[in-house]
């Protein structure tokens, strides 16, 4: 297990439960590990990473939490469902939620997948653990600087699907802000620029050589996995703006709407 920065407070979500979807490998893998280094019992849920998953579990569990691994589709609702049944039979309920997994560039899936995925699910994940979300708890929604402006700021081609459909999800979500609000349920957007070592930047990559070195160029920097997962983690403990969006890293390339 690699050493990561102290983020979060020792001890400082003691008691507290967190579920961070597609949490089996990176962005997710290290927000739920810095919930765990908080004290904080945690969810790692994978959609078909299990011997990854499993073995971040048991690393997790070295550090005196509770680590529940469970595989779920979350473009299937059956499956969602099943999956927070688990999370309230263990737990009994959930402090955070964050909806990290995303996607759309992958191969060989549905025409309309990245929608399903990056709004109908988002969604979906959030109505199905309203009732394990108490007073207090918060909902937390992990994006791109590309898709957060998609409407003002062009992107590159073969990402477009992608911003759309999760610029849909945000919106769908930020919908729900008066409910969540009124049961209590903080809610907030944290938005970041390309990731050096996604998926998504490797892929992109791919489609696109010279994307992610372009990128960091206009940016100035990209921020990696750990340091842009330690911004979600904190997303998920600190004030909320009151626009309920946490901008991660330079947005100076980007016109606001």
């Amino acid at each position: 297990m690699t050493e990561s920065p102290t983020v979060l407070q020792p001890g400082s979500l003691a008691g507290k439960t967190a579920l961070v979807t597609g949490s089996s490998r990176g962005i997710g893998a290290d927000t739920v590990r810095y919930f765990a280094e908080a004290g904080a019992n945690v969810v790692i849920n994978y959609r078909n990473k299990a011997p990854r998953a499993d073995k971040l579990g048991a690393q997790l569990r070295e550090l005196g939490v509770e680590a529940l691994v469970v595989g779920a589709d979350l473009t299937d609702s059956v499956s969602v469902q099943a999956m927070f049944a688990e999370v309230e039979r263990v737990f009994g309920g959930l402090d955070i939620l964050v909806l990290n997994a995303s996607g759309g560039m992958e191969a060989g899936m549905a025409e309309d997948y990245a929608l399903q995925l990056n709004r109908d699910a988002q969604v979906r994940v959030l109505e199905t653990a309203l009732p394990l979300l108490g007073r207090g708890s918060r909902v937390v929604f992990v994006t791109s600087h590309q898709a957060h402006f998609i409407r003002t700021t062009p992107t590159m081609p073969e990402y477009v699907p992608v911003a759309l459909s999760k610029r849909a999800g945000e919106d769908a979500l930020r919908e729900r802000i008066p409910d969540l609000a009124e049961r209590g349920i903080d809610f907030v957007v944290v938005s970041g620029d390309m990731i050096e070592g996604t998926i998504t930047a490797t892929l992109l990559e791919r489609a696109n050589p010279g994307a992610i070195s372009s990128r960091r160029e206009s940016a100035g920097r990209l921020y990696n996995v750990s340091e842009f997962a330690a911004e979600v983690a904190l997303a998920a403990v600190e004030p909320i703006p009151g626009d309920n969006t946490r901008l991660v890293g330079d947005t100076s390339s980007f016109e606001a709407e």
